[in-house]
């Protein structure tokens, strides 16, 4: 181990790291990447709700990242690392809300990770963190990341992104990764990500292939997917080993039109965005679906990001392809897939 797992294992007992939001999608799996690597001790989970999910190696405790919550520097004593995973997506119709606890939360994190002299810190970013970009060929972490305004998963994303800014000049003692993952899927999330982003308009029957005559092929509709379980082994990297920044992290290939309907056995069909956006819009001002517009519109400006810095310096390399998260996602879809805490409950 030619990292700080070494210089921190010599003499003691291991790591010992604080997980927040330790609950949802990446927290679950970061959770249990943690708890299997050798360099680490002991995880602590936090989350306003503790699950009945109890891995081996792992404490928790219930705690409130928005003001007024719990007092966080208590948790935090004594740690080698923080990764902060707590986020909120809803409601998309109230994001003051949203900004409450993904803004001036997360800052009530890292405020008190340096209070409490928490040496590394690991902040959840995102692709959405980056401006409008290209989809014909990929960019590195330099791109600007202004995020997409009018979406507020994007303007909180990039917003943390400033003040990360910030808090490095004013701590330069702390090290700070951010890692900007594509979508992540896994078969666990399938029922939260339906309740998060289509709510009872998207019928598990939905998603049997031959089931879905065409998908719409829509000007910009190329993303990345990755499976969380790739991205929480990134996550540990960056807890074990002495990096600082940002990393891109996705896997091939790029999902287009064609590629989703080869996963659907459906055909492409070229579509007018105008209509299906204005079809959509009604749909989120009437509450028929949870997910914005403006969200839908950011994923179509997206750019392909460059995950060679990952490689590099974190020698990852994710074990599946973006199409077999996205499948093994579609099957949770179908089979009302869920996990025993709060966030994922099927």
């Amino acid at each position: 181990m030619n990292d700080v797992a070494r210089q921190r294992t010599a003499g003691t007992d291991g790591l010992r790291v604080v997980v927040v939001g330790a609950t949802g999608n990446a927290g679950t799996s970061v959770v249990e990447a943690l708890r299997h690597h050798p360099a680490v001790a002991s995880v602590l989970g936090l989350a306003r709700r503790v699950p009945d999910w109890r891995p081996d190696g792992t404490a928790w405790a219930a705690a409130d990242v928005d003001p007024g919550g719990s007092d966080l520097v208590d948790h935090f004593a004594g740690a080698d690392a923080i990764v902060h995973l707590a986020w909120k997506f809803q409601p998309t119709h109230d994001p003051v809300t949203t900004w409450r606890t993904n803004v001036l939360g997360s800052i009530r994190v890292y405020e008190s990770a340096a209070a409490a002299g928490v040496p590394a810190l690991i902040h959840a970013s995102s692709v959405g963190a980056y401006s409008p970009g290209p989809k014909d060929h990929p960019v590195d972490e330099s791109w600007p990341t202004h995020g997409w305004p009018q979406a507020a998963y994007c303007r909180e994303k990039a917003y943390m992104e400033r003040y990360l800014d910030g808090f490095e000049a004013a701590h330069p003692d702390v090290r700070v990764v951010r890692m900007r993952p594509a979508f992540l899927f896994k078969r666990e999330s399938a029922s939260q990500q339906r309740r998060i982003f289509a709510g009872s308009l998207l019928p598990a029957q939905l998603m049997r292939p031959s089931f879905v005559p065409a998908v719409p092929d829509l000007p910009g509709l190329v993303f990345q997917a990755l499976h969380t379980d790739d991205a929480a082994t990134a996550y540990v990297a960056a807890v074990v080993r002495p990096v600082r920044g940002a990393y891109n992290l996705a896997a091939d290939p790029p999902l287009d039109a064609a590629g989703l309907g080869r996963l659907l056995d459906s055909r492409p069909l070229r579509l007018p965005l105008p209509p299906l956006r204005a079809a959509l819009s009604m749909a989120w001002r009437l509450r028929l679906v949870p997910a914005s517009p403006d969200l839908f519109d950011a994923v179509l400006r997206l750019p392909l990001m460059d995950c060679s810095r990952a490689r590099a310096e974190l020698d990852w390399r994710p074990r599946r392809t973006a199409t077999e998260a996205v499948r093994e996602f579609l099957d949770g879809l179908r089979d009302h897939a869920g996990m025993n805490t709060a966030p994922l409950a099927a």
